[in-house]
């Protein structure tokens, strides 16, 4: 691509419209989220040299205008709208309209160029939308099993039985529809006993790694801990020293490395004999269990990368 025609593309999604303005020309225009403001979308980029489209994720909105744009190969981000917060307040623009959004946006593009990640296919967004729903799910039995026990009126908490069974109900049949769409594609049965055979990985961890973490075994060990949000991020300022602390990522992996990290710690694998050397030399127990997350992660990363099952020489 030539760099001196290169255009950046921020582009702020609603629930009815888009906002885009394109660097460093600095033309902005709006169409509708519909198909025809899509597919007038993709005629006005079409011709244009585009080096990054960036989306802000918002609520599910932007899945479609990924898709459409991913389509046509454009390289594209989406990201999260915090970045573009701090990205905004880091050159002093405190005012806020779906104009000024979108040219921050572009602005983000096109100093940033946060790096063009894998988009979901079909399949796998399907499934992530399963995985979220299995998630709310569960939060939602969690909080009907605390009001059931708080319940002192009796027909207030046969109601509150009831509702809970009709929820488990509802998350085996999530679970069955999981398990059918990982079944039915021979690459995500492969991927998925892969995953499995590492010790402390089960169905809810690989499921969400499928899910959510599409990058998994396609960058590097420090690209992915970063993307996950188990990176260590220095806080230093002049002669000061500041406590390494993790932050960001996607939460819903996180959780998930975190239960399986803990699981792997009480079954006594080789993971255990690594969590015990870190608390033996005086790492606090919190900070030696997200090593472990770490290293899980990096393991999980290699083996997908390579096609080859766990061995305990992964360890």
């Amino acid at each position: 691509m030539d760099e001196q025609h290169a255009v950046f593309v921020g582009i702020d999604v609603s629930k009815d419209r888009l906002d885009v303005h394109l660097r460093p020309s600095g033309e902005a225009f709006c169409v509708s989220r519909e198909a025809k403001g899509l597919d007038n979308l993709v005629n006005r980029l079409e011709g244009l040299s585009v080096a990054l489209v960036v989306l802000e994720a918002t609520g599910g909105f932007e899945t479609t205008v990924a898709a459409t744009l991913a389509g046509i190969g454009l390289p594209l981000c989406v990201v999260n709208p915090r970045q573009i917060r701090d990205f905004a307040r880091a050159m002093g623009r405190l005012a806020k309209t779906d104009t000024l959004d979108t040219e921050v946006i572009a602005l983000f593009a096109e100093r940033v160029q946060p790096e063009a990640r894998p988009l979901p296919e079909p399949v796998r967004s399907h499934l992530a939308e399963l995985v979220g729903r299995r998630r709310q799910i569960i939060e939602m039995i969690g909080m009907e099993t605390n009001r059931s026990r708080q319940a002192v009126d009796e027909h207030l908490a046969q109601g509150l039985a009831g509702h809970i069974a009709f929820l488990q109900k509802e998350l085996d049949a999530v679970d069955q529809d999981i398990g059918d769409a990982i079944k039915n594609s021979r690459a995500w049965r492969e991927t998925e006993a892969l995953l499995k055979s590492v010790p402390g990985i089960g169905d809810v961890t690989a499921r969400t790694l499928l899910a959510e973490l599409p990058e998994l075994g396609t960058i590097s060990r420090h690209k992915i801990a970063a993307l996950v949000g188990i990176a260590l991020i220095n806080r230093d300022s002049g002669l000061m020293r500041g406590r390494r602390a993790i932050a960001g990522g996607r939460t819903s992996v996180r959780a998930v490395l975190y239960m399986a990290a803990l699981t792997a710690i009480r079954r006594r694998s080789p993971f255990r004999a690594f969590y015990d050397q870190l608390t033996a030399r005086g790492r606090p127990k919190k900070v030696a269990l997200v090593a472990v997350m770490r290293k899980l992660l990096t393991i999980l990363n290699a083996i997908l990368r390579d096609r080859t099952p766990w061995h305990h020489e992964n360890a």
